[in-house]
C-alpha cells in the first residue's frame, strides 16, 4: 500500500514538473518567435547599428534561457545521465562560445572562419532539438489519461518544429550561401529570417521568398505536411483519451 501512494506521488510530481517545463519552453518560444519576426528588421539594416546590437543581446539572452530549458525538459523523459550530461556540456559550450563570439558591443573571441564556427554551432544545436521533440512525442503519445501537461506538451512541440526548422534553413545556408537570399548576412540577421520563414511554412501563409533555392523550397513542403500530420495525429490522440478518475485527479493534474 505504502510503494503504490508512493509510486503515485512520484508520478504525481513528474507529472507537473513536466507541465511546469513544457510551460517554461512554450513561453521562451513565444518571445523568441515574437522577436524573431519583429525585430529582425533592424538587423537586416546592419549589424552595428545600436538598435542592432541590442537586439543581438536580448536575443541571444533569451537563446540561452532556451537552451536550458531544452536540457532541463530532456531530464524528464530519459534517465540515460550519459546523454544528459552530455548535452548539457554540448549546450554550455554552445552559449559561452556564442557569447564569447557574437557580443555585440565589443570583440572578445575572434574566429578565423565565421562559417566553420557558425556549421559547428548549428550542426550540434539542431539534433538536441530532434531529440527533445523525439522523445516530447513519445511522451506525449504514450499518455493513458488527458492531462494539462499533454497541452502544454503538444504546443510546445508544435513550436519546436518551426524553430528546429528554421535552424535547418539556417544551417543550409552557412553551407550554402545565399540559400535563402543573397542579401542576408550569415549570423542572427539570416536565422531570424530563417525563422520567419519557417513559422510562415508552419502557419500555412506564403513566405514570399522568391529567391530561397529547389532545397529549401523543398524542405519547407515536408515541414508543411509533417506539422499538418502532427496536428492530426494529436487531436485524434488527446481526442480519444479520457480524463484521469476522480481519485487520481490531483495526483494527474
Amino acid at each position: 500500500m505504502f510503494k503504490s501512494i508512493s509510486l503515485l506521488t512520484s508520478k504525481s510530481e513528474l507529472t507537473r514538473e513536466k507541465q511546469k517545463d513544457y510551460r517554461n519552453v512554450v513561453v521562451i518560444q513565444i518571445v523568441i518567435i515574437i522577436l524573431g519576426l519583429t525585430l529582425s528588421q533592424f538587423l537586416l539594416e546592419g549589424t552595428q547599428t545600436s538598435a542592432a546590437k541590442l537586439v543581438t543581446t536580448i536575443f541571444s539572452s533569451f537563446g540561452a534561457i532556451y537552451a536550458f530549458l531544452l536540457w532541463d525538459m530532456l531530464r524528464n523523459f530519459t534517465r540515460s545521465a550519459l546523454l544528459v550530461r552530455t548535452y548539457l556540456i554540448i549546450l554550455v559550450g554552445i552559449v559561452c562560445t556564442g557569447v564569447l563570439v557574437e557580443f555585440p558591443y565589443y570583440t572578445i573571441l575572434e574566429v578565423p572562419d565565421r562559417q566553420i564556427y557558425l556549421m559547428i554551432i548549428h550542426g550540434l544545436l539542431f539534433p538536441i532539438e530532434v531529440t527533445v521533440i523525439a522523445f516530447a512525442i513519445r511522451d506525449i503519445f504514450s499518455s493513458e489519461f488527458l492531462t494539462p501537461d499533454k497541452l502544454w506538451g503538444s504546443a510546445c512541440i508544435y513550436l519546436m518544429i518551426g524553430i528546429s526548422f528554421g535552424s535547418l534553413y539556417d544551417l543550409i545556408c552557412i553551407i550554402n550561401p545565399g540559400s535563402m537570399g543573397p542579401n542576408l548576412a550569415l549570423g542572427l540577421p539570416n536565422y531570424s529570417e530563417c525563422v520567419r520563414y519557417s513559422m510562415c511554412i508552419l502557419g500555412g501563409l506564403d513566405p514570399a521568398q522568391p529567391d530561397t533555392t529547389r532545397l529549401i523550397r523543398n524542405i519547407s513542403v515536408i515541414e508543411a505536411v509533417w506539422s499538418n500530420l502532427f496536428v492530426v495525429l494529436i487531436i485524434g490522440k488527446l481526442m480519444g483519451l479520457p480524463k484521469p478518475p476522480k481519485g487520481n485527479e490531483t495526483a494527474e493534474a
